[in-house]
């Protein structure tokens, strides 16, 4: 069988699944890269002929390339996702894949957000005007929910509750974040703000809106993100969503009124090693803080 083949099939059977636009774009690509590796550096056409040795030198190219360990994790997890779905159709007898080993990750404690910096954040944006808002409101859900980029800007008007707004997160798997009373506080008063800029304007069911009634594109919100750490004065720090969901899971099990098992559903991850992660990435005075609040002999 042709390896070109057999990535067409597994292309479209990930289509069936409903993986996102962003996760297809990343996985033709890495795929694409892989097929002109075998074909002109291997020689390799067919799938069968594809031999572990083939996937380690194509591990060492990119390693020699200049990428990060991370990247080359992150890249190789759709390398072995292809080969299992293959084993499973039977188009080859083991994923090779799996024997292919991948250098380590340096674990990195995360810089993150103080409260402090969050509220600063948040105050940078005034109830002046729609942009203002709605830029309050985006850097408010963002450190109250630990929402993702692509979820906070796919979020819909309908799915905004009460208490709880209902999330599509990644491989359209939804789920349920909360609404604290100090953000529903600042959400009611963009609601206001935006019907009133929008009242004869039609606009698109998402929440958060541009100027023209459209929904935000990565770029933009990016933009602001950088725009509330630079009102801010902060500096030496990644001024991203992953940054407040980072900010949002350490301050959750900081409080210690949350289980890492329950933090996973919240955050949406599918398996709660990743979870386990934010563990690794507080600081040694936030250990402090839990460890004293969790003490034997201070809870007698």
């Amino acid at each position: 069988m042709l390896f070109e083949d057999a990535l067409e099939e597994y292309m479209y059977h990930c289509q069936a699944k409903g993986f996102t636009p962003k996760t297809m774009k990343n996985k033709r690509q890495e795929y694409k890269q892989l097929r002109i590796y075998l074909k002109e550096k291997r020689g390799i056409q067919n799938l069968e002929s594809i031999t572990v040795h083939d996937l380690r030198s194509y591990v060492r190219l990119k390693q020699k390339d200049g990428l990060q360990p991370q990247s080359i994790v992150s890249m190789f997890k759709m390398i072995r996702a292809f080969f299992s779905w293959c084993e499973k159709e039977e188009y080859l007898v083991e994923n090779i894949a799996k024997k292919v080993e991948l250098p380590k990750v340096p674990k990195k404690v995360l810089n993150g957000f103080t409260v402090k910096e969050v509220q600063a954040m948040i105050d940078a944006f005034s109830y002046k005007n729609y942009i203002e808002t709605r830029n309050k409101a985006i850097i408010a859900m963002l450190a109250d929910c630990g929402l993702r980029a692509m979820e906070i800007r796919g979020v819909l008007s309908e799915n905004v509750r009460e208490t709880s707004i209902l999330v599509n997160g990644k491989g359209n798997k939804e789920r349920v974040v909360f609404i604290s009373p100090v953000l529903k506080r600042i959400l009611i008063k963009y609601e206001r703000i935006k019907k009133e800029y929008f009242h004869d304007t039609k606009t698109t069911d998402n929440y958060f809106l541009s100027y023209t009634g459209t929904g935000i594109s990565h770029v933009a919100l990016d933009n602001i993100i950088k725009k509330a750490g630079k009102r801010a004065g902060i500096e030496g720090k990644r001024i991203s969503p992953h940054t407040f969901r980072h900010f949002y899971a350490v301050q959750c099990l900081v409080s210690g009124n949350i289980d890492v098992y329950s933090l996973s559903r919240l955050l949406g991850h599918s398996d709660i090693s990743v979870t386990q992660t934010y563990l690794r990435t507080m600081n040694d005075e936030q250990l402090l803080d839990k460890a004293v609040s969790s003490s034997p002999l201070m809870n007698l």
